[in-house]
Formats: structure tokens, sequence, C-alpha cells
């Protein structure tokens, strides 16, 4: 199975190299700085459950992809979305299987009227790492999994083909037949954790130490979980009480990926995982869902994008 993975950030460095640690056939597809400086220092690891360096790990630029590839593993960016279709096009055939690890939803419209459906699974991941200035992939703690399953038509086994090609490589791989529930749970999770943790500029376990600081993480996440259900995929009890402890145990230093963006300077994703969550409250065939802490947010984020340079 030839897998290609679209850059090689946080996320994508993680996975396509813990793959590639494990001897799967992984090609990255990068820009030429970030090949350069895999083919000096070679893809590096740091991780709580043992550190790894890959050297001379196979890469090919833009220009230079001319084959396809089974599996394409994409996980930039939202906002570079548009770029990476570009970039990686060339590598999709008839028998392509996209398995897109973005937030929010709103990639899957745009993925589909590219590729079509049944080129395009549903796909999530939990993984907490950074890309350090060296380039190095720090992970942050030992959650490591990914999700993946069909959202067209039927293509027999090619999920579990895919599961048992993965497998095997350090973290957890599964095939879905419910993957577009885990994937709005995901949402659910993410859009709580980033709009708290991001307005407030502190951990959860600081938030909740403050006056109304719980009442407001639970106000926000009800809020999104009635955008969840009004969409047909209302968060299920247990995953309520798994996420429980990641936003509520005292001193919880869990952050979101958009509130580091924010303390460095970054580009963030306010649209694409709070600003959806809105439109998709405002246009909801039952009527407009009330989500006042939801704009709160949203129009932080917005002021914070607005001074960007």
């Amino acid at each position: 199975m030839r897998i290609l993975v679209i850059g090689a950030g946080a996320t994508g460095g993680y996975f396509g190299g813990r793959l590639l640690q494990a001897g799967r056939d992984v090609t990255f597809l990068v820009r030429p700085k970030r090949a350069e400086l895999m083919a000096k220092n070679g893809l590096v690891i740091k991780s709580p459950l043992g550190d790894v360096t890959l050297p001379n790990p196979p890469t090919v630029l833009a220009e230079n992809l001319k084959t396809q590839f089974d599996v394409i593993i994409l996980s930039c960016k939202a906002y570079d979305l548009d770029n990476a279709i570009a970039s990686f096009a060339p590598a999709v055939g008839p028998n392509t299987a996209i398995i897109p690890f973005l937030n929010g939803m709103k990639h899957l419209d745009v993925l589909d009227a590219k590729f079509g459906i049944d080129c395009v699974m549903g796909g999530q991941c939990q993984v907490a790492a950074m890309l350090d200035p060296q380039g190095v992939i720090v992970q942050l703690n030992p959650m490591h999994s990914m999700s993946f399953g069909e959202r067209g038509a039927s293509k027999g086994d090619r999920a579990k083909r895919i599961e048992a090609g993965l497998q095997g490589a350090m973290f957890d791989a599964r095939a879905s037949d419910v993957i577009l529930q885990e994937m709005w749970e995901k949402w659910v999770f993410l859009a709580t954790l980033a709009g708290s943790t991001s307005l407030m500029r502190a951990p959860a376990g600081h938030i909740t130490a403050a006056p109304g600081g719980t009442d407001f993480i639970r106000g926000l996440r009800a809020e999104i979980a009635s955008v969840a259900e009004a969409a047909g995929y209302a968060p299920r009890p247990e995953f309520l009480e798994r996420t429980n402890g990641l936003l509520f145990a005292p001193g919880s230093p869990i952050t979101a990926s958009m509130a580091r963006d924010i303390k460095g300077g970054a580009r963030i994703e306010a649209d694409q995982i709070i600003g959806d969550l809105i439109h998709r409250a405002e246009t909801n065939q039952k009527g407009a869902l009330s989500v006042p802490l939801l704009r709160t947010v949203y129009t932080h984020l917005k002021a914070y994008e607005s001074q960007l340079s």
C-alpha cells in the first residue's frame, strides 16, 4: 500500500513518521524548504513514547508528483486546503482513498466537489503535537489515534484493508462504521477546548478554577452540542463522560493548538472551527439556534485575526 502524506508538520509528520518507522511505504509531499531540512536532519520525533530520527525520509515536491497513490493522508490546516488540493491532485486515481484529518466538517464539501464522495473518506485523529523552530515534531502527551470510514457508496472492505495496512505503527488505527458521528464529536470537543482556552488565554484547569469558569465551558459545550444534535449527530453520553476529565479535571493542563497559535501570533482556523458552527446554527432547518457564547468566542478570534499582518 503506497501512502502519500501531505506535509510533514505536527500531525502528518507524526503519523507518517510512525508509519515509516514501522516499514510502511510512505512518501511526504512537502515544500522545498521542508524537503531540504528533512534531507539534512531526517524526520525527528520527540515523544514520551520514545524518540526517533528517520534519516532521508522519502519526499516529493508538488511539481515532481506524477504517480498515483493508494492512500492520501491529508492533515493540512483548513485555510491551506485549496493549495493542498492543487498540489496532490495528480496523485489521485480512481482507486485512491483520501483520508482527511482537518478540523470541522467544511472540508468534506470542498474535497467532494473536486474528487467525488466515493474517493473521500471521513477521518479524525487524536494527537497533541507541535513543530518546533528546528522542524522537530514534539509529541506533548502519549495520546495518538485515528479512525476513518466510508461516506459514499460501499467500497467493499477498503476501510478494513487500510486499517490492516496502518496497524502496528505504535498508534491506534481503526476503521469506523460511524465516522461522521466521531467527526462531529471531535468537533464538539475541539471547538469547546479551542473556544474556551483561546478566549481565556489559559489551560482548561485554570479556567475551571476561576469564578464561573466551569459554567462557561459547560455552556459553550452545550451550545456546540446543540448544533451537532440538529445535524443528526448528538454527542453520545460515553463521549461526554470520556472528555469530561480533560475539560473539567482540577489542574488540567490541556489547551488547544489554536490557543498556542494565538500565543505565537500565527494564523488560526476561526472560520472552520467556530464560524462554521455559527453558520449551521443560523441555517438550521427547524429554526436558528441560540449560540451567544459561540458568538463571543468568534468575535474574539476575528478581532485577533484582524491584527495579523
